[in-house]
């Protein structure tokens, strides 16, 4: 685990990253709140891209919670076999859609706590949402995230807590917002897991990995 970078260097970072991609997007596909919630619930162990190919067919069809109870546990696990751990997350996109309906009258909540209260959210789907569809600057940290903030030394930390918090404490309030975003696709296509791609890093001479690819 690397060592906490200075301010300065963690604003150049986000400077340089900012430059590239000013408003970078989740790539989950979603149209509304609820769609984003049920999509990213899905993602767990599953990539973004496999979760499209499935969730393009399902909420063509349901939209909505009401919907999605219509259509039922069996019609929600036929357009989502394809992704891992498919039945258990189609019980719970079910169960999510019966207490959306019952108690939120079919509106996603917008606290972390009600969210994470939801049938297979946890505090990193809740982050997403509320980053992605309220704009509020939750950070949501995942295995990208987690190894690209200990290898850089931007946001260190033994746990994804840890890694959140350093994150919120470490990271200029102005770049809060996009911060998750630019980190996960920095991990998804740059400084992936095995053979990190340094050598077309814009933040390569910032960064405090000592064991850089060429």
């Amino acid at each position: 685990m690397a060592k906490q970078l200075d301010y300065h260097t963690i604003r150049a970072i986000f400077d340089r990253f900012h430059a590239a991609e000013p408003e970078p997007k989740g790539e989950l596909e979603h149209v509304n709140a609820y769609t984003l919630v049920v999509a990213v619930a899905l993602s767990a162990q599953a990539t973004d891209a496999g979760v499209n190919k499935a969730t393009r067919g399902l909420f063509a069809v349901a939209d909505t919670p009401e919907k999605m109870l219509e259509l039922g546990e069996e019609g929600v696990t036929q357009h989502i076999k394809t992704i891992g751990l498919y039945r258990n997350k189609a019980r719970n996109v079910i169960k999510m859609a019966r207490i959306l309906v019952d108690d939120y009258g079919g509106e996603v909540p917008n606290s972390r706590a009600a969210l994470q209260a939801l049938p297979g959210v946890g505090r990193k789907t809740a982050n997403v949402v509320l980053n992605m569809w309220w704009h509020y600057p939750a950070q949501a940290v995942d295995t990208h995230i987690f190894r690209v903030g200990n290898r850089t030394g931007i946001c260190p930390g033994r746990d994804v807590v840890a890694v959140e918090r350093a994150i919120e404490d470490n990271i200029p309030v102005d770049y809060q917002h996009h911060a998750h975003h630019w980190l996960i696709l920095h991990g998804r296509y740059i400084c992936v897991a095995r053979k990190p791609k340094c050598g077309a890093c814009l933040i390569r001479d910032l960064c405090q990995f000592e064991e850089k690819t060429q």
